[in-house]
C-alpha cells in the first residue's frame, strides 16, 4: 500500500488548486498511479457500471503525440508526471457479468439478485441511444475524475482538469476505438512547482431554490 501524505479531508478539499506547472523531476510510479485509480474508483456510477477508462500519457513519445491536440495547456503536458486522458466506454455494459458476478462471489448480493440486475442493466444499456449513453458515461466519468483529484492530493500530488483539447482526434491519435471510447477530460498530475491561485466561489445561497 502506498503512503498517504495526508488523510485530513479539510486540508485536501481546501488545498486543492489547479496547477499549471509541475516539477518535471518528480515521476509517479505505476504502482502508485494504479493505487490512486483504484481508490478513486469508489466513486458512484449508474448501476455500478464504472464506464471510466484511462489513457496514462507519461512517456516523452506519448506527450509529443498529445501536445498538438492541446489548446492552452502545453506547459502541464511538458512538466507533469503524467497526463491522464479520461474516456467513457460506450460499451461498458460488456463488463456487467464480471462486476455482478464478483459481487455475488463476495457475498455482497445474492447470486439470483446479481444475475437479475446484471441482465436488466446490460439489456437496458444496449437499447439506449448513443446520445443517452454519451451522457451517462460522461457524467459517471466526471464523478470519478473529481474523486481522483482529491485522492491525488491525499498522496501529495496536484492536478489540473483540462477540457481544452481536440476531442475528435485524441482517441485515434493513440490507437483507440473512436466509436467506443469518448473523451471526457484530461487531468495533469504531478508535484506542484508553483502555488495554485485561490479562486472565488459563488455562495450557495445565491444558487439555490427552496420549495
Amino acid at each position: 500500500m502506498t503512503q498517504l501524505a495526508t488523510n485530513d479531508f479539510t486540508e485536501i478539499l481546501e488545498g486543492r488548486r489547479s496547477i499549471r506547472k509541475y516539477d518535471p523531476k518528480v515521476k509517479i510510479s505505476r504502482e502508485e498511479m494504479l493505487a490512486m485509480l483504484d481508490e478513486a474508483a469508489k466513486a458512484p456510477s449508474s448501476v455500478n457500471m464504472q464506464p471510466w477508462r484511462f489513457l496514462i500519457v507519461e512517456s516523452d513519445e506519448g506527450k509529443a503525440t498529445l501536445a498538438p491536440l492541446l489548446q492552452f495547456n502545453r506547459r502541464q503536458n511538458k512538466t507533469s508526471s503524467a497526463m491522464i486522458v479520461v474516456f467513457g466506454d460506450m460499451r461498458c455494459y460488456e463488463y456487467a457479468d464480471r462486476i455482478y458476478g464478483e459481487a455475488a462471489k463476495r457475498g455482497i448480493m445474492p447470486s439470483l439478485v446479481a444475475k437479475a440486475q446484471m441482465t436488466v442493466a446490460a439489456s437496458a444499456y444496449k437499447k439506449f441511444s448513443r446520445s443517452r449513453m454519451n451522457d451517462i458515461v460522461k457524467i459517471d466519468s466526471s464523478l470519478f475524475a473529481m474523486q481522483f483529484m482529491l485522492v491525488a492530493r491525499s498522496h501529495g500530488y496536484d492536478t489540473n482538469p483540462i477540457g481544452g483539447f481536440d476531442q475528435d482526434k485524441v482517441a485515434e491519435a493513440f490507437g483507440l476505438d473512436v466509436e467506443r471510447y469518448v473523451p471526457v477530460l484530461i487531468m495533469s498530475i504531478g508535484k506542484a512547482a508553483t502555488e495554485g491561485h485561490e479562486s472565488v466561489r459563488l455562495p450557495a445561497e445565491d444558487l439555490v431554490w427552496w420549495r
